[in-house]
């Protein structure tokens, strides 16, 4: 399936590689003497699509190729079921076999968002020759998303109880099942998107709103894909994580990326770390995990700081970037004022000044 509504310069496309019939946005790669200054590829985060890098891929200068896939499961797509068990391992692969085919002209500069910042670090462990720079935009902690404790991402139960596909919210998936654009409701995607994938006080444009909207709405729901199964446990808030679907793949359980720092001092990338400072959903208080709301008296039963308090996702990434560097590598990190989720569409200008500077590099 390929799109019709792109924005002016930007190709839909969809290829077929030995692993799912694989949709993505391309654009630039032209210049005078027909050669390109490298690839750039995107790669989005949980219930979102390529949709929400498209105005990059305008705005990012045409002598660089930008490729943005959709996931399996998101986007345009095929859905295909998410084994939570080898962690973000079939996002990592699904994008080797998409380089492979489009045969992509290593290294690229590598740009994940949210999940697609795990996304973007499993495949620069796993595959640290083909990444010239690693940029990462409010991406997901090493240690996963939920069910940690402390810097060092400690589990606060053994069986990972606090993380996984248990912990979706039914009005939110119900209304990405039933593609609900409505505004009403508090956890209608639309309300979602406007109240936690960006600083509430952004106001979209209303056009680039319905497509952003279309692109969250473009995702498989389900036990095999968003948010994922789950299994009762005796430990609060009483599940623990399932062995399929996107929320599993990224519980402490299955994923684990602080092995980037283990990366040959030789092959480590440069790391740009993005974040805008409101963000609510990847942050050290974030309202979508189960240890801020139990502090906030929203879940019943909480067990209190010492067993349960939020994960500090935020300082859980310098740590293991600390690491990093330490170990041979390099990182910087940026943080946008009044910004939340998503900087590269609040401060598009500011995001792309930082973008270039690594290109540039």
């Amino acid at each position: 399936m390929t799109r019709d509504d792109t924005l002016a310069g930007v190709q839909s496309r969809t290829v077929d590689t030995d692993r799912l019939e694989t949709h993505y946005l391309e654009s630039g790669g032209d210049s005078e003497s027909g050669e390109t200054d490298g690839t750039v590829v995107f790669v989005h985060g949980n219930v979102s699509s390529s949709r929400f890098f498209e105005d990059a891929m305008v705005d990012l200068p045409n002598r660089h190729r930008a490729i943005a896939p959709d996931l399996r499961g998101y986007g345009d797509s095929e859905t295909k079921p998410v084994d939570a068990t080898n962690g973000l391992g079939d996002f990592e692969a699904d994008l080797r076999a998409l380089f492979g085919e489009l045969d992509l002209e290593a290294p690229i500069t590598l740009v994940g968002w949210s999940n697609g910042g795990g996304a973007a670090m499993r495949y620069t462990i796993d595959n640290p020759e083909t990444v010239d720079s690693l940029v990462l935009i409010n991406p997901l902690s090493p240690y996963g998303f939920g069910g940690t404790k402390d810097q060092d991402g400690t589990p606060c139960f053994d069986d990972y109880a606090g993380s996984g596909g248990g912990l979706g919210n039914d009005e939110f998936v119900a209304g990405l099942a039933d593609r609900d654009r409505s505004e009403g409701g508090e956890s209608s995607p639309r309300k979602v998107l406007r109240t936690f994938y960006v600083d509430p006080t952004h106001e979209f444009d209303e056009d680039r709103e319905e497509s952003y909207l279309t692109g969250m709405l473009d995702t498989a729901t389900g036990d095999e894909n968003y948010p994922g199964n789950a299994i009762l446990s005796e430990n609060w808030p009483g599940v623990a994580p399932g062995d399929t679907g996107v929320n599993n793949a990224i519980s402490p359980k299955y994923c684990s990326l602080a092995a980037i720092t283990e990366i040959d001092p030789d092959e480590k990338p440069p790391v740009l770390w993005i974040r805008g400072d409101s963000d609510q959903i990847v942050s050290n208080e974030s309202f979508f995990d189960v240890g801020t709301l139990g502090q906030m008296g929203e879940v019943p039963g909480w067990p209190g700081e010492d067993v349960f308090p939020p994960q500090p996702m935020v300082d859980q990434t310098r740590t293991v970037l600390e690491e990093y560097a330490d170990a041979g590598g390099e990182f910087e990190e940026v943080v946008f004022r009044n910004t939340g989720h998503t900087p590269h569409l609040e401060v598009p200008g500011e995001f792309m000044d930082e973008l270039e500077s690594v290109l540039g590099a």
